[in-house]
C-alpha cells in the first residue's frame, strides 16, 4: 500500500504564515486529486479556525491520540474537499502531560499509521516554537516544508531552525527531508529584496526556493471567511505560486 507523503509545515518563528501556508497548499492538493489530511499540532488552533470549526466547541484533539486516549484520531470530513485533526487550547496541557510519557517522540508518528496508506498527503500546522509538540510533528513527517518571512529577523532565526531539523534528523528521524523553502510576507522593499537573494543563496543548496509569496490583505480576508485563498479570490496573483509550490510537493 502507498504511504502518505506527511509533510510538517515548520519554522519556530510566528507569524511567518505557517497556516496560511498549510491550509493553502492542502487545498491546492486536493485540486490536483490528492486525498488531504490536515493536522493542527498548534494550541492556539489557527487551522482549526480557518478550516471552519469553532476550535472551543472541539471535543476530541490531535492530543488524545498522542496520549493513547483514542486509538482512532478524531477526523473531520470535507472541509473544502480535505480532512482535518483539530486542535485547542488544551493540546498545550498535552505538552507537559508529554514530558512523563515514554518514547514521546514517536507517538504522533504512531498516531498517523494507520491511516498513512487512506492520504495522498498528510501536512502538519507545526507551532512555532521548538519545543515538545514541534519535535513530535518533525519525527512523523517524511518531509519539511520551511516558510520563512522575508524579513531580517526571520532570516537570523535560519541558523537555529536549520540547526533543529538537523538534530531531529541525527537523533529520531534519519529520514527527514527538507521538501523546499516558501519565502512569505514579500513586499517590494529594498530590505525584502535583499533578504529573499540572501534566502535563495544561502539555502538554495540545500533545497529548492519556491517563488515569494506576496504579503496580501486577502490571505487574512479568506482566512476570516473560513476560506481557502483560491475559492475567496480566485484571480489573485499569490495564486499561481501556490499552484507550483503544491506540484513541487507531487515530485517529491
Amino acid at each position: 500500500m502507498p504511504v502518505s507523503k506527511i509533510i510538517a509545515i515548520f519554522n519556530q518563528a510566528g507569524g511567518v504564515s505557517k497556516t496560511t501556508l498549510t491550509m493553502n497548499l492542502g487545498y491546492h492538493l486536493h485540486l490536483l486529486n490528492h486525498k488531504m489530511l490536515l493536522v493542527d499540532m498548534d494550541p492556539q488552533a489557527s487551522l482549526t479556525t480557518f478550516m471552519g470549526k469553532e476550535a472551543h466547541e472541539v471535543t476530541q484533539i490531535i492530543g488524545d491520540a498522542i496520549l493513547g486516549e483514542n486509538d482512532e484520531l478524531a477526523i473531520h470530513h470535507d472541509l473544502h474537499g480535505m480532512d482535518l485533526v483539530a486542535s485547542n487550547i488544551t493540546l498545550s496541557a498535552v505538552e507537559l502531560q508529554l514530558a512523563s510519557v515514554m518514547a514521546r517522540e514517536v507517538r504522533l508518528k504512531q498516531a498517523l499509521e494507520p491511516i498513512g496508506s487512506i492520504y495522498d498527503f498528510v501536512l502538519i500546522d507545526c507551532p512555532p516554537s521548538l519545543g515538545v509538540l514541534s519535535i513530535l510533528s518533525l519525527t512523523a513527517a517524511t518531509h519539511v516544508l520551511i516558510p520563512i518571512q522575508t524579513h531580517f529577523k526571520a532570516f537570523k532565526g535560519t541558523e537555529l531552525l536549520l540547526s533543529t531539523i538537523k538534530q531531529v534528523k541525527k537523533h529520531v528521524n534519519p529520514k527527514l527531508a527538507i521538501a523546499g523553502v516558501v519565502p512569505t510576507l514579500y513586499s517590494n522593499a529594498s530590505q525584502d529584496k535583499m533578504i529573499l537573494e540572501a534566502l535563495q543563496q544561502q539555502l538554495s543548496p540545500l533545497a529548492r526556493v519556491y517563488t515569494a509569496i506576496p504579503r496580501a490583505t486577502a490571505f487574512a480576508d479568506a482566512a476570516m471567511n473560513r476560506q481557502p485563498l483560491a475559492i475567496y479570490s480566485p484571480k489573485h496573483p499569490a495564486i499561481p505560486i501556490l499552484e507550483t509550490i503544491a506540484k513541487g510537493m507531487e515530485g517529491l
